[in-house]
């Protein structure tokens, strides 16, 4: 089992978005995590800071765009999105983090 600090490496924070609060109400909570971290490091990570039965996990990878930064070009970072589906019964209140 790893340890509280890595599976905070792992999972970065949770992702509050008008999409994601329509997965909460399937029983899914979106979370922003580590770009090389793996679909069973997820699903530990959830299990052991929130104490809760993950029934399933889906990523996402999102390019980062080019911007423009006080006139320079610039790019935005690659983020990696986790759906975490909880197990029926199981909650996660992403606002107070229970």
């Amino acid at each position: 089992m790893s340890t509280k600090a890595e599976q905070y490496d792992v999972i970065r924070k949770p992702i509050i978005t008008e999409k994601s609060t329509m997965a909460s109400e399937h029983g899914a909570v979106v979370f922003e995590v580590a770009i090389d971290s793996t679909k069973p490091q997820i699903k530990e990570a959830v299990e052991g800071l929130f104490g809760v039965k993950v029934k399933a996990v889906n990523t996402t990878i999102t390019k980062g765009k080019v911007k423009r930064f006080r006139g320079q070009l610039g790019k935005r970072k690659d983020v990696k999105k986790a759906y975490v589906t909880l197990e029926e019964g199981n909650t996660i209140d992403v606002t107070t983090g229970l």
